[in-house]
């Protein structure tokens, strides 16, 4: 046996068996995935479907980084929490559930805000980084963090019956970033509880922001990097935009 590689036994095999089947991935992609530390930032709706989905793929680790607390607006859509949680903070609410789905999972809470020093600390080393916050000045500071650490980025939101996602991944030189998509000063602060969510838009966006997390760590497939994938849920239509590194970015130029 190498030295990097992990011996499963037979209760894990078999609760990984439907991945390890899989084409491409087999036990070396369940072994890249227990090896993992995925740091997902915000656990509300898009944070708990990408949450309870790589727990339950068999990612090692995972911090949880949130400063709210459950609300009774919040269980609409943040299917992670429940009507016990209320009052509870989000990041303590979502590590009782996970535990439940993985007990085997590391689950590191952060209940506080972080100022980019702190951010870019928590990342540094970590396989991805999940962008699942919902206001644009979050986004700016994680995608700085993320380029300045090369750590590649999952980022998804939205808002009434619109989402989009894309990756941004800073380990490959051509990559745009965030702020190559938006510019930093002048961007409406847009968020669910002044403009509604339709509960599933955000579990299908968060769905796919795990499937792109689990591919980077995977190396599997072609991930967002460089498009953005926009989703219309009332005429059931996606639509795939490039992006291009934009050479006067003020971030990543």
């Amino acid at each position: 046996m190498k030295d990097n590689e992990i011996n499963f036994n037979d209760e894990q095999l078999l609760h990984y068996s439907r991945q390890i089947m899989l084409p491409k991935f087999g036990i070396e992609g369940q072994q890249q995935l227990l090896k993992a530390h995925v740091v997902i930032m915000g656990v509300g709706g898009l944070g708990s479907p990408v949450a309870m989905y790589l727990a339950a793929a068999g990612v090692g680790t995972l911090t949880l980084v949130d400063f709210d607390t459950v609300d009774h607006s919040n269980l609409q859509r943040q299917i992670i929490h429940n009507i016990d949680s209320i009052s509870e903070s989000k990041v303590s609410s979502a590590e009782n559930t996970l535990r439940k789905i993985n007990p085997e999972v590391n689950i590191h809470c952060i209940d506080k805000q972080l100022n980019q020093d702190e951010l870019e600390a928590l990342i540094d080393g970590s396989s991805c980084v999940i962008d699942a916050t919902d206001n644009f000045d979050t986004r700016f500071l994680i995608n700085r963090a993320c380029f300045s650490q090369q750590v590649a980025l999952v980022s998804a939101a939205a808002i009434q019956y619109e989402g989009q996602i894309s990756v941004f991944d800073f380990t490959q030189d051509d990559s745009a970033c965030y702020a190559c998509l938006y510019a930093e000063d002048g961007e409406e602060n847009t968020n669910c509880s002044d403009n509604g969510i339709l509960a599933p838009v955000v579990g299908i966006l968060g769905s796919m922001q795990a499937l792109e997390a689990i591919k980077l760590i995977c190396n599997i497939g072609d991930t967002l990097k460089n498009r953005l994938l926009i989703f219309d849920a009332l005429a059931l239509q996606w639509r795939t935009m490039k992006l291009k590194k934009d050479a006067n970015c003020p971030v990543c130029k």
